[in-house]
């Protein structure tokens, strides 16, 4: 049997049935993004690490060393921010092809730095490689009573959403097509979403320390994609209200000029490391107040947990079945 048989997450349930159950130590194992450990008794430990691979993350030609360095020390602070932890230590792994200039390494590292401000870079290792891999391991912090997880949401529960949707996509859509002007400040925003997301740190905490989240999850395969991690965690279903969702005006132009829809990116896309949480129905009005006065981040209620299914309504009211269509690494395409 090939991987693509199972696709990337009937392969990690596949690892997680072999290991076993977690030992007495492990609060979340292997199907979260993180890992939370037992440390001592007033913080948990987490972990997580996430990897770049030129060809299948980002195409060399169309990203700056500084720009990757950031994107890819982001990807996994916007982990840490999706369990309202403070991430602490990282470490990073390079592999390099032979003829990579030691310029482009220190770029490379001005942009984690950056990016990673605050955090301690104490290690990592070095390969030789046909192409350029990043992987990035990071540990961080976070108060047992500020932990959050995929597995709380409930049935009335409203779903919320940090900043906007479709960003990212709109980026990445640029970069594919050379054909179209990128001069312009929809574009310069897109790209800038794609190439250095903003993971939401402050947002996080801002979210854990209100207690009021049922369930949280960063978006980077999808909102559709990552609110189903939610449904499956959760053991519920959702629906997502169409008129709702965020989209920036820089994304919808950027939609016309391609002839694309702009509710496809913000459904499916991923990569914009915004958070998506629930909280119960007569809290979430506050809850959004309170993160946005806190952080100036916007946040909009885009939905409600149900007891099963997933789906979206449209501005007519009809009613549309959900699949996740986001990344997944060995799926068939």
């Amino acid at each position: 049997m090939r991987i693509t048989e199972i696709g990337e997450f009937g392969l990690i349930d596949r690892i997680k049935e072999a290991l076993g159950p977690p030992g007495a130590g492990v609060v979340v194992g292997i199907g979260d993004d993180v890992a939370v450990l037992r440390a001592r008794p007033d913080r948990y430990l987490l972990a997580t690490c996430d990897i770049q691979v030129e060809g299948i993350h980002f195409l060399k030609e169309a990203i700056s060393p500084y720009q990757l360095g950031r994107k890819a020390a982001a990807i996994n602070i916007s982990d840490i921010a999706a369990m309202g932890g403070l991430p602490t230590y990282l470490l990073v792994s390079l592999a390099l092809p032979k003829e990579t200039t030691v310029e482009y390494v220190d770029s490379l590292y001005e942009g984690i730095i950056t990016e990673a401000a605050g955090v301690q870079i104490v290690g990592g290792n070095m390969s030789h490689a046909p192409q350029i891999m990043i992987d990035i391991f990071l540990l961080g912090e976070v108060e047992p009573d500020h932990l959050l997880l995929r597995s709380g949401a409930r049935p009335g529960d409203k779903v919320l959403v940090t900043g906007s949707l479709g960003r990212s996509g709109a980026g990445l859509a640029l970069l594919l097509d050379p054909t179209v002007d990128r001069s312009g400040e929809e574009a310069k925003e897109v790209l800038e979403a794609h190439l250095t997301p903003t993971p939401r740190l402050k947002e996080g905490r801002a979210i854990a320390r209100t207690r009021m989240a049922t369930s949280i999850i960063d978006v980077s395969d999808g909102t559709v994609s990552d609110i189903a991690h939610i449904c499956e965690a959760s053991g519920v279903g959702v629906r997502l209200w169409a008129d709702t969702l965020p989209i920036s005006p820089a994304t919808r132009a950027v939609a016309e000029a391609l002839g694309q829809e702009p509710l496809e990116w913000a459904l499916h896309a991923g990569e914009d490391y915004e958070l998506i949480f629930t909280a119960p129905a007569d809290k979430a009005e506050k809850l959004a107040a309170l993160v946005k006065d806190e952080t100036a981040t916007p946040v909009t209620i885009i939905g409600e947990i149900v007891e099963e299914g997933m789906s979206l309504v449209l501005p007519s009211g009809e009613s549309l079945p959900l699949e996740p269509r986001g990344w997944d690494h060995f799926r068939r395409r």
